[in-house]
């Protein structure tokens, strides 16, 4: 009798228990391959991802290249280096110059691409097609360099091809890639040309994702072109929109480093200078690694807060990544 109760008692107990782990085991066996091919993406995030997030440290220390993480001594107070990047003279500068190129990045940035896959998805002729999608999207594929290179072969003002019109009916050349007044508007705008192809595949994507037969319903109502854009194309890719929005708002604070430290120069630091490219210069070339650090770390925070804010938003949309 207490035998049979003994084993009704671990019954019980190890049944409930072991059916949903011999389920997901049973699960995980059945797709045994999919699972190994993952293995080397996860071993890859793990090493060159969340491995040098041990490094976060180096912003709480006052770091000595010789003494090494585990040996230099921390920083008195712990929030030293984030103090000196706030009470830096340049601090509200580059903060504001930052939040505004990315902000006109995103506002100028995102409606072209979108833009020009509702216009390549109205296009009938095939071939057209392929031709402008082609054209469009190789400019991406260019390197910073290369596209600062045909700024100034355009745009110089000694020999630029531009300047030299300019000159020809003005007398004058404008210093374009010198000019305080015009550097934001050439590095948002060269950066919309190089991007707003590979923009609008995206896009292009989500709208082939979009069920035929609403454009059929609409045509035999009598709804025009602009009609069925506004009312089944634009609610159809509105979560592909803001899942790009929700993701760009994570990388407001890089501005893109790479453009900016390739197109600028002394005369347009004031609009220029930028958080990344004033690490660059005060944290990396002067090797005080634990400003450099202090502010990454500032800007992942503040990236969170923004990404975890805007999802809450696109929620009322239905275009949350989580």
């Amino acid at each position: 009798m207490v035998k049979m109760q003994s084993s009704s008692v671990i019954g019980t107990l190890s049944g409930p228990g072991s059916r949903p782990r011999n389920k997901l085991w049973k699960k995980v066996w059945k797709y045994r391959a999919l699972y190994l091919m993952l293995i080397p993406g996860l071993v890859y995030y793990g090493i060159y991802v969340y491995g040098p997030m041990y490094g976060v440290i180096i912003a709480f220390k006052d770091y000595n290249f010789l003494k090494g993480i585990t040996g230099s001594p921390w920083a008195d107070p712990w929030y030293k280096y984030f103090k000196a990047f706030y009470d830096s003279p340049y601090f509200l500068p580059i903060m504001r110059n930052t939040l505004l190129i990315s902000l006109y990045k995103l506002v100028w940035g995102m409606p072209p691409g979108i833009i020009l896959a509702i216009m390549l998805n109205e296009v009938r002729n095939k071939a057209f097609k392929r031709v402008v999608q082609t054209i469009s999207y190789l400019p991406h594929f260019l390197s910073t360099v290369i596209i600062y290179g045909l700024l100034i072969a355009l745009l110089s003002q000694t020999d630029g091809l531009i300047n030299q019109w300019i000159k020809s009916f003005t007398g004058e050349a404008i210093p374009f890639l010198t000019s305080t007044d015009w550097f934001r508007s050439l590095l948002v705008s060269s950066g919309i040309w190089q991007n707003v192809g590979w923009s609008a595949i995206i896009y292009l994507a989500a709208i082939t994702g979009i069920d035929p037969t609403l454009y059929e319903a609409a045509r035999s109502d009598g709804a025009g072109r602009l009609r069925m854009i506004w009312h089944i194309t634009l609610p159809g890719i509105r979560n592909v929109i803001l899942l790009l929005l929700v993701l760009r708002l994570g990388h407001v604070l890089d501005a893109g480093f790479e453009q900016i430290y390739i197109f600028y120069n002394v005369h347009v630091y004031p609009v220029a200078d930028i958080i990344d490219t004033w690490v660059f210069r005060v944290g990396l070339e002067q090797m005080n690694f634990s400003l450099a650090t202090a502010v990454g770390l500032f800007k992942t925070l503040i990236g969170i807060v923004l990404v975890v804010g805007a999802n809450k938003l696109a929620r009322r949309w239905e275009g949350s990544i989580w």
